[in-house]
Order: structure tokens, then C-alpha cells, then sequence
């Protein structure tokens, strides 16, 4: 598996991040083929490579979701 270096990589806080420590996540862009994504309470800790068509379908998914809620 391909390594990616994270160091400089610019991590964007979902909107649903309740800012009490709730269920938190951020995305990182600008990382070339991949959507790292991790726990924004853990920021040190592991971070989950995610296909940018899978990324786009997931965010799609959601979004369809919220329409009928």
C-alpha cells in the first residue's frame, strides 16, 4: 500500500461537529488520489484513505439522506 505524508495536510472540521466532543470528524484536501479522513478528537491517531468516488457517493448519500429527514 502507497504511503501518504499527512504532515502538511489541511484538515476541515464537519459541520456536524458539535464542538462538545461529540461524534467529530475531519477531512483533509489537497492529498492527490485519496480523502484522508480521522477523529478530530484524536488527532495523532489512525487516519482512514477513502477513494474520492467513494468519498463523492458517500457525501452524495448523506446528502440525499438530510433532503428527506
Amino acid at each position: 500500500m502507497r504511503e501518504y505524508d499527512l504532515t502538511n495536510a489541511r484538515w476541515t472540521k464537519s459541520s456536524y461537529s458539535n464542538g462538545q466532543g461529540g461524534d467529530c470528524v475531519e477531512v483533509a484536501d489537497g492529498v492527490p488520489g485519496v480523502v484522508p479522513v480521522r477523529d478530530s478528537k484524536v488527532a495523532d491517531g489512525s487516519v482512514v484513505l477513502v477513494a474520492p468516488t467513494a468519498w463523492t457517493g458517500f457525501v452524495a448519500g448523506l446528502a440525499r439522506r438530510a433532503a428527506t429527514d
